[in-house]
């Protein structure tokens, strides 16, 4: 299948994509484009948008994208997946809905890799995608020490 969200990739834009091949669709082609352009590109590629406002796979009130793609596909039960979709969203958002303490460290993370000099954001998420690899292996492993929360849950 195809994929599309806006360009300039940052925390949810990359997250999203890795978290799609991983989990949803193997063979997943992704698109990034400007955002004015994401819902005419969308029809024409026949490419499913998220991470762009009024789309099913988008943010809806706290929960980012990344939140919408682990409900859509029913991968709440990967219980390290559901902690890594708590970090995403403090990273990518106002960090308000679960106040996960390692959000702000993947959001300074992210946006080193925007001024690394990659060329486009097929090559950030390229390089970046290891982050999301080493994330997911700490959730596993807090997962299997009790802390479905993360590691500084009370």
């Amino acid at each position: 299948m195809k994929w599309i969200t806006r360009e300039n990739v940052k925390v949810d834009r990359v997250a999203c994509p890795w978290l799609i091949k991983k989990f949803v669709d193997k063979d997943a082609e992704f698109h990034f484009v400007p955002a004015d352009k994401v819902q005419t590109e969308a029809a024409r590629l026949k490419a499913i948008p998220y991470d762009v406002p009024n789309v099913e796979l988008g943010h809806q009130g706290k929960e980012c994208s990344f939140d919408a793609i682990v409900k859509k596909y029913g991968l709440e039960k990967d219980h390290a997946l559901v902690l890594l979709a708590r970090i995403v969203n403090g990273a990518d958002t106002d960090n308000s809905l679960h106040h996960q303490p390692e959000g702000p460290g993947l959001n300074a993370i992210a946006e080193g890799f925007r001024h690394l000099g990659f060329k486009d954001d097929h090559a950030i998420n390229s390089a970046e995608w290891i982050v999301y690899d080493a994330l997911y292996a700490y959730c596993k492993e807090l997962i299997t020490k009790g802390k479905p929360h993360g590691a500084y849950a009370a």
